[in-house]
């Protein structure tokens, strides 16, 4: 795993950016799945392992429930576990799902949204989709092969796999695979998102990037640079009123942009000295 620290935005994007060119192609097409962290030390943990306890027992029921109940709502779904999985995550039931996006952008603004985070450094994983393949059980190797890709979609897997169980009783070694969810809304399509889901809720997916050869970066986003990356950010659009369409993105949006700048570093408990934004020299 390659740990780097960004000096400046122009440098996280020469990082965050580097090796897109695909000569096969002739065009810039990264292999990079991007997920952005308030926190650098933070772990890859799951929302479902945030649960504590023996939160592995937990989702069958978890995903049981949110089936029967969520019948009362207009899902567009199909009876897939893994389009279940997905709209469960993506609305916010704890899962072992994780969320990635194809744009180094949008991983920045995860990094850098939380303005209480502005005292730590955050962080910026950028893995190569295309390694992960390597590591993956035959029978999914050769779905992806026959339909020609390196990321899964709902169904492509569904093809492969009908059942969480199933799926984790592939390989007797843990491995994981990223899932594209079906554009059920604007905020999927909008964050340019996708999923890693591991064979095994226990294992965390940095600790299998630890074992595989699997192409990682680490780009960590110091504290004294976010509010560089975050204004430049804004600039570029990339905020909640699009990443989040709505009122409730456009409202978080405006709280945080409105938001002096001396006030959120002093609520964070930081240095206002230190961490206060800079003029250029």
């Amino acid at each position: 795993m390659n740990v780097t620290v960004a000096e400046n935005w122009s440098h996280l994007q020469e990082l965050l950016f580097a090796d897109s060119w695909n000569q096969s192609i002739n065009r810039h097409r990264a292999p990079y799945a991007y997920r952005g962290v308030t926190h650098a030390s933070y772990p890859m943990e799951t929302s479902l392992m945030r649960l504590g306890g023996d939160f592995w027992d937990l989702e069958k029921h978890l995903l049981r429930n949110f089936r029967k109940y969520a019948h009362d709502h207009e899902l567009h779904t199909q009876n897939s576990i893994w389009n279940w999985l997905t709209i469960a995550q993506h609305h916010g039931l704890p899962t072992r799902l994780l969320d990635w996006t194809y744009s180094p952008l949008i991983a920045m603004h995860f990094a850098t949204v939380d303005l209480s985070g502005f005292d730590e450094d955050g962080v910026v994983w950028k893995v190569n989709y295309h390694d992960c393949v390597e590591y993956l059980p035959k029978r999914l190797r050769s779905a992806l092969a026959e339909a020609e890709g390196n990321v899964f979609t709902v169904d492509i897997l569904a093809k492969a796999v009908s059942a969480l169980d199933e799926f984790d009783l592939l390989s007797k070694e843990d491995f994981f695979i990223f899932l594209e969810p079906q554009s059920i809304d604007a905020r999927i399509v909008n964050q340019f998102a996708l999923f890693s889901i591991a064979s095994n809720p226990r294992v965390s997916i940095d600790a299998l990037l630890e074992q595989r050869s699997i192409e990682t970066h680490k780009i960590v986003i110091p504290a004294e640079i976010k509010w560089e990356v975050r204004d430049r950010l804004d600039q570029s659009n990339i905020t909640e009123r699009v990443l989040f369409p709505g009122l409730d993105g456009l409202s978080s949006w405006l709280k945080r942009h409105y938001t002096p700048a001396y006030t959120a570093v002093e609520s964070s408990g930081a240095s206002v000295t230190s961490l206060r934004p800079k003029s250029p020299s």
